[in-house]
């Protein structure tokens, strides 16, 4: 989790951060694009890291944002500070979102709790979530040239009703934020299930972008899966889907349909003894809380 570095994937692609919290920077012949900015709790990294890739960070024109989660809007505030120019796109559900206090005081909470695993690296800086201002936003089929490279906007809800997705067709790179799930496993090859707002919103968009054909998937979250991997990562992601559902399903019934009692079933079976995934607890029993309470209201 600590092994900071830029990346390379190919000439106009480059990872940014670690594996786990990752930013993508993407270089075209005139403009170049980040698409999220991580954790704030490890913002000065990202902008050491931009400022290596880049020559100087201030060349960064864009940051787009997949959706509206702590860990991929969390160094927005950081980065535009200190790149005033900087021009931030998303969903036209997430601006009116990162100005409210309520939510932006919900993710600094649960930022608050992964510093303890970045000890030092943002000493004495102010990182916190501040009200963002967004500049570009985005619907289904716009597209940004940036030069030789095309950004194209899908929308894909599912994990959160603000989820875009971000296509290079000229690399063939996809950019799906959390709505194809979460790379986990020994080989980062298993699917982690994130739909959160939306059971069937979040098969439907895994079907957009599955018919996309990717050749590199940029993950959320556990790194870039490259060739056939990619797409293939897309359809067990699909396949894995219902099999979690049924799964929620399963602790629903044994709990009687009481949903805390489910919840604390499945955070002590899945999280506590299982381990399956690397998600941050507070996050992981927040994101359950949303997909029990969704899958018990389609009951």
């Amino acid at each position: 989790m600590k092994n900071f570095a830029n990346k390379s994937i190919n000439d106009q692609l480059t990872v940014i951060g670690n594996s786990f919290y990752p930013c993508y920077l993407i270089q075209g012949s005139r403009k170049n694009l980040l698409i999220d900015s991580g954790v704030n709790v490890i913002a000065p990294v990202y902008t050491r890291l931009l400022d290596e890739a880049l020559g100087n960070k201030n060349r960064l024109d864009y940051l787009f944002l997949t959706h509206s989660h702590y860990d991929h809007v969390g160094s927005s505030t950081y980065i535009k500070r200190l790149i005033p120019a900087l021009k931030i796109g998303a969903h036209e559900r997430i601006a009116p979102l990162l100005q409210k206090e309520s939510a932006l005081t919900m993710m600094n909470n649960l930022s608050e709790a992964q510093r303890s695993r970045f000890t030092g690296i943002t000493g004495n800086e102010d990182v916190r979530i501040a009200p963002i201002t967004v500049d570009i936003t985005f619907r289904e089929g716009d597209a940004i040239d940036l030069g030789g490279l095309t950004c194209r906007v899908y929308e894909v809800p599912g994990h959160t009703r603000d989820s875009l997705a971000y296509y290079i067709p000229e690399i063939g790179a996809l950019f799906s934020g959390e709505a194809a799930g979460v790379a986990e496993g020994k080989e980062r090859r298993e699917p982690h299930v994130e739909f959160l707002a939306s059971y069937d919103d979040y098969l439907a968009s895994l079907e957009k972008m599955i018919s996309l054909n990717p050749q590199i998937l940029c993950a959320a979250h556990g790194g870039v899966l490259m060739g056939d991997d990619a797409t293939d990562f897309l359809r067990r992601s699909y396949a894995a889907t219902p099999v979690y559902r049924r799964l929620i399903e399963q602790y629903l019934a044994e709990a009687a349909g009481d949903i805390p009692r489910a919840i604390e079933m499945m955070v002590r079976e899945e999280y506590d003894r299982k381990g399956v995934t690397a998600q941050e607890r507070n996050a992981y029993i927040t994101n359950l809380t949303a997909q029990v309470k969704h899958i018990a209201g389609l009951r």
